[in-house]
C-alpha cells in the first residue's frame, strides 16, 4: 500500500492512504542502516510504501519503501554537525514567516533559510507577520527588509493572522499547493494557519517578554488538508539554521543577485572577497547588492552556523546600513 507521511514523531509516523484512511506506521530497522546522513530518514511529504499489521484490536503499518523525494529542505542538525535533518520533502512552496521584533527575524537567518531553498530547488516566499503590532519605527525597518528581498526578485507579502490581513493573498498562493511554513518559535505560524483554517484548533503560545523569544507549541512537523485545496505542513520553530553540504564556490550561486553578475568576475572561481576584478564587489560598492545579503554569504562562506543570530541586520550594522543612504 502506498500513502503519504502526514506526521513524524521520530518513531512513528501518521501516513494518509490513497482512499484517504489514516494510518500510525514504524519504520522497517533496514532504513537506520543504509548510510543515511539525516536523523529522520523518513519526512513529513515523504511517499512511502507500507505494509498493514493487525496487532489484537489495532491496526498499524510498517514503512518498507520511501519513493525519490522530488525536492526537500534541510538544516544542520542540532549537536550533530555531520548530520542533516530533512525538516520535509515534496514542497511546492515554503513561506517563511518573519516578524520585526516579537521575536525578532535576522537577515543573517533569512538568508540562510533562502539559500536552503534554492539549492533543493523550492519556491520560497516571506511572509512579514504581526504588521498590526508595527509601530513607526519597526515599520521602517519591516519595510526596508521587505525591499531588500523585493528587489532580488522574492515575493514578499505582509500579513496580519490576528486582524486576518493579506490572508486571502496567502491562501491564493497556497491554493492546489503542497506549501511548508517555517520561521522562529513565537513568529505566529500555528496563529495563521488557524486564521486561515479555524476548525483546526492549533496549539498557540504567547511571546515570552522577558526574552522576546517564542516558545514550542508546535513539536513535531505535521500535515494538514485545508478546506480551499491545500496542504499545509507546519514545523516547529527553529532557533537556527545552520548550512550543509554545500562546497564555498556553489555558495553564491545560491544568492540570485549574485549569480546574475558572476560570469563577470575575472576568475571564474571567484569567491569575491579578497579578489581582484570581482563583479560582485563592484556591485556592492555601488549599493546595487545588499550589505547584509554579502555580509550573510561571508558567514556562510566562513561556516559561521552557531553565531550569526545578532541584530536584525547582523554585526555589520553600519555596512547594511550604507544601502540605505
Amino acid at each position: 500500500m502506498t500513502g503519504i507521511v502526514y506526521k513524524s514523531t521520530g518513531s512513528w509516523y501518521t501516513v494518509k492512504s490513497e482512499q484517504g484512511d489514516f494510518i500510525e506506521c514504524r519504520m522497517k530497522g533496514k532504513f537506520r542502516i543504509k548510510g543515511i546522513k539525516s536523523t529522520n530518514p523518513i519526512a513529513v511529504g515523504d511517499i512511502v510504501d507500507y505494509e498493514l499489521e493487525q496487532t489484537s484490536d489495532t491496526v498499524t503499518g510498517t514503512i518498507n519503501n520511501i519513493h525519490d523525494r522530488k525536492n526537500y529542505i534541510v538544516r544542520k542538525a542540532v549537536n550533530l554537525s555531520h548530520q542533516m535533518h530533512i525538516i520535509a520533502s515534496n514542497i511546492d512552496r515554503v513561506f517563511l514567516l518573519v516578524t520585526i521584533n516579537n521575536p525578532p527575524t535576522t537577515f543573517n537567518f533569512i538568508d540562510r533559510f533562502l539559500v536552503t531553498a534554492e539549492a533543493y530547488g523550492i519556491e520560497a516566499i516571506l511572509v512579514f507577520n504581526k504588521i498590526d503590532t508595527l509601530d513607526e519605527v519597526t515599520l521602517d525597518e519591516q519595510l526596508y527588509m521587505q525591499h531588500v528581498y523585493q528587489q532580488i526578485g522574492y515575493k514578499c507579502l505582509r500579513v496580519s493572522a490576528a486582524e486576518k490581513k493579506g490572508v486571502d493573498d496567502l491562501k491564493e498562493l497556497m491554493k492546489d499547493k503542497v506549501s511548508m511554513f517555517s520561521g522562529h518559535s513565537g513568529v505566529g505560524k500555528s496563529t495563521l494557519v488557524n486564521a486561515m483554517e479555524p476548525s483546526l484548533h492549533l496549539k498557540t503560545k504567547t511571546i515570552s517578554e522577558a526574552s522576546k523569544q517564542g516558545q514550542h507549541t508546535t513539536t513535531f512537523a505535521e500535515m494538514y488538508d485545508l478546506s480551499f485545496g491545500a496542504k499545509i505542513i507546519d514545523t516547529p520553530g527553529i532557533k537556527g539554521f545552520g548550512m550543509v553540504d554545500m562546497e564555498p564556490t556553489e555558495i553564491s550561486g545560491y544568492f540570485p543577485e549574485f549569480f546574475k553578475l558572476k560570469d563577470q568576475c575575472k576568475f571564474n572561481n571567484c569567491l569575491h572577497k579578497e579578489e581582484p576584478h570581482c563583479a560582485i564587489k563592484a556591485a556592492l560598492e555601488k549599493d546595487e547588492i545588499a550589505w547584509s545579503r554579502y555580509n550573510s554569504y561571508l558567514k556562510i562562506l566562513e561556516g559561521d552556523d552557531e553565531n550569526y543570530r545578532t541584530d536584525i541586520y547582523g554585526e555589520d550594522r553600519a555596512a547594511s546600513d550604507k544601502t540605505r543612504e
